[in-house]
């Protein structure tokens, strides 16, 4: 019993030891109390101030990497910007000078559009060409073969050239051709037809078109093998 009573006696000692000295000094432990409020109270303004001066940096980082704290990017500085160059324009009517020639074989069953750009800047061919075999007010569009489009708009240069395969029969001599010796062509403009056309001169001896099963392919920088099959 002993070891358990002896330490109580010495802590309420030790208690009542360091009450009396508290009292004695109760002046000097206001300004303690006071000293350590005012050493609490600048320490709070200097992490305010150091809290202040973080976030400046951090602004700054993130003005640096290009975006902000809050996920949105700041706003660009003058010349921060790079300009990049735009699409080249769509190619007009007058842009393009279009001949046609026959492909190997006999009889003719398909012709080969080449569009030349003459224009003296790059210009875009969309699409297909329109192609009108008879008058250009009553004639209907030649249908296009999806499988002939390519993956990626045809730009071309200045003096460069496209081409387009056409079918224009089956070869049958059953079939109800008539000769063709000029039709019309015209162009795809970003939002429909473009404004004009084209009176593109048929090969020499003219042409046999029989319009049941006349196809057009669509623009292509050169003559692919499969695509233009058809």
């Amino acid at each position: 019993m002993r070891t358990s009573i002896r330490p109580a006696v010495f802590a309420a000692a030790a208690l009542t030891a360091l009450s009396l000295a508290l009292t004695a000094c109760g002046s000097d432990g206001s300004k303690d109390e006071r000293a350590a409020s005012k050493a609490v109270g600048a320490g709070k303004q200097g992490s305010a101030v150091n809290d202040e001066a973080g976030q400046g940096r951090t602004a700054a980082e993130a003005t640096e990497s290009g975006t902000s704290g809050s996920g949105i990017a700041p706003p660009a500085r003058p010349g921060a910007m790079k300009k990049t160059g735009g699409k080249a324009p769509a190619c007009t009517v007058g842009d393009v000078k279009i001949s046609a020639g026959k492909q190997d074989g006999v009889p003719t069953t398909h012709i080969t559009l080449t569009a030349t750009n003459v224009s003296g800047h790059a210009c875009t061919l969309l699409r297909y060409p329109l192609i009108a075999f008879g008058d250009i007010q009553t004639a209907k569009d030649v249908p296009a073969v999806a499988k002939s489009k390519p993956g990626t708009a045809v730009v071309v240069a200045a003096g460069a050239s496209a081409y387009a395969a056409v079918r224009l029969n089956q070869g049958g001599a059953d079939e109800e051709n008539r000769v063709v010796t000029s039709f019309n062509v015209n162009l795809f403009a970003a939002d429909g037809p473009a404004e004009g056309s084209k009176v593109v001169t048929a090969p020499a001896g003219g042409i046999a078109v029989d319009d049941a099963v006349a196809k057009t392919g669509y623009w292509t920088p050169e003559l692919r093998n499969g695509a233009d099959e058809f």
